[in-house]
């Protein structure tokens, strides 16, 4: 697990450089809360601003981060003022909460921004229960939240906007449908379910702290497509959550909240939650209980109690999300892996028109867009068909055919990586042999993602034509052509049962 985080990718030095700006930015929205005078509370709300800012804003452009950002307050300080004003009505403030839970969830249908806003009203709900918020506490929290966005929004679009350097990602929305058939409706319902239940169970194990539970339930929906998904993400949550407890117990609970050390720490743990969070769910977790443990020590309440209580809540959250994802409107793991899978292969496809167009002498046609949301793409397919790889995962036969399907995706995307250097280069010409290879991938293409199977090309033909190639743009397209024809198998075999069972 410790060579996935530090062995993994990052192409670019994308994920370091995020996790760096990441420190820096909640660092000053910390030392500006500070220096304003603000109270302890007032700082740790601000500095939960920019985390959530920096972590959850991810629209494909500049301008988009920037308008989302904006927007932030306008679902913060509605949220933050209907929880400070139920704080003392518990009732209401139940009730209310699990309606933030569904709204948050349902909001990823529009999207990035969505996802956002969702995440961000659930946050701030979920942080005045964390600091017991009352009203008369808003100006100071509503100063303290702005100052905090406005000093993290000076780092990210001002001091450290690397971004405006890169092509803009196309960020992969869910799958689509109308009513009860679209995935995000029927996992806002899921949500709903489970956080219900984990507030009920929570409250029996504390009245104090009951709204770990609910957390707990909310983030394992979170980025999850499928049944299969969120039971991976179950598991991984319990185990980061209880190695963090581990840590927790020999890092913060001896600091006995000394500010400085401290302070350090909770550095190096938005560092882990940004470095780790796109390779491995356990580490951001784990980065993520050890903050929360080190905010404790600060507010003077952690103990060791505390820390075991976590893990408890924690437990009764995540067993409300998987009752709720097996039993409430389940949504099969094969149907969400099919249409992550659908996707990725037409974009490959899309990847080489491009290309091969930029070759003819268009010098409008751009791979590059294409190639950066074929790597969203892959990704999603990578946590979609994570429940099959997985290595507690019973079915032997299926997770090697689902670790056959990503290697083939993945030399899919280095042949398209490569095609699209070669486009690059000025001095690449046309060759008449690009658009007959460019027709048999977009008929490989075809003849995976529809009923017919007969479009796939054949291996052997594939291999013959490779063996001919010699220029660097024929290589790539017929490596691509043999990689497509290879998928044909554990995809399209008519002989096999489904990839992924219902």
């Amino acid at each position: 697990m410790l060579k996935r985080v530090f062995v993994a990718p990052d192409a670019g030095r994308l994920r370091l450089r995020g996790a760096v700006r990441a420190v820096l930015g909640v660092g000053l929205a910390v030392a500006v809360c500070g220096l304003a005078g603000h109270s302890l509370v007032a700082a740790i709300t601000g500095g939960l601003a920019a985390l959530l800012a920096l972590f959850t804003v991810t629209d494909p452009t500049v301008r988009g981060q920037v308008i989302s950002t904006v927007l932030l307050p306008t679902i913060g300080f509605p949220v933050l003022a209907l929880a400070a004003v139920l704080h003392d009505v518990p009732g209401a403030r139940d009730v209310a909460f699990i309606a933030i839970v569904g709204a948050g969830v349902y909001a990823r249908r529009w999207g990035p921004r969505g996802h956002a806003l969702g995440v961000f009203a659930f946050m701030t709900f979920f942080a005045t229960q964390f600091l017991h918020t009352v009203p008369a506490q808003l100006p100071e929290l509503y100063t303290a939240m702005l100052l905090s966005l406005l000093a993290s929004s000076a780092v990210r679009f001002g001091l450290w906007c690397y971004e405006r350097r890169l092509p803009p990602a196309v960020v992969p929305t869910p799958p689509g449908g109308t009513g009860l058939a679209r995935a995000t409706t029927r996992q806002a319902v899921q949500a709903m379910a489970g956080g219900a239940f984990a507030l009920l169970a929570g409250q029996l194990l504390s009245e104090q702290r009951w709204y770990w539970a609910v957390g707990a339930t909310w983030w394992v929906f979170v980025n999850t497509a499928s049944r299969g998904e969120t039971l991976v993400r179950s598991f991984r949550r319990v185990l980061g959550t209880v190695i963090g407890i581990a840590v927790g117990m020999v890092v913060a609970v001896p600091l006995q909240g000394a500010a400085l050390p401290s302070a350090v720490l909770v550095a190096v743990c938005v560092f882990g939650i940004f470095y780790t969070a796109a390779v491995s769910y356990t580490w951001m977790m784990l980065s993520v209980t050890v903050m929360a443990g080190l905010l404790y020590g600060l507010l003077g309440v952690l103990d060791p109690g505390l820390l075991a209580l976590r893990v408890a809540e924690t437990g009764v959250g995540v067993l409300g999300a998987v009752l709720a994802v097996l039993f409430v409107l389940p949504i099969t793991t094969h149907a969400t892996t099919d249409a992550w899978i659908e996707r990725a292969l037409r974009c490959v496809h899309a990847c080489t028109a491009e290309a091969a167009a930029r070759l003819a002498g268009d010098q409008a046609a751009d791979p590059a867009p294409r190639v950066a949301e074929l790597e969203l793409l892959l990704g999603r397919v990578r946590l979609s068909l994570a429940p099959l790889v997985h290595p507690l995962s019973p079915m032997r036969a299926r997770k090697e055919r689902a670790r056959r399907v990503l290697a083939l995706l993945d030399d899919c995307a280095r042949e398209v990586r490569g095609l699209a250097s070669v486009a690059a280069d000025p001095e690449a010409s046309h060759d008449a042999r690009l658009a007959a290879a460019c027709w048999r991938v977009e008929a490989a293409v075809e003849g995976l993602t529809t009923a017919e199977k007969a479009c796939a090309p054949s291996v052997e033909s594939a291999a013959l034509v490779a063996g001919a190639a010699a220029e660097p743009a024929l290589a790539h397209l017929h490596g691509l052509e043999r990689a497509l024809a290879e998928l044909a198998v554990p995809l399209r075999g008519s002989t096999r049962a489904p990839l992924i069972g219902a």
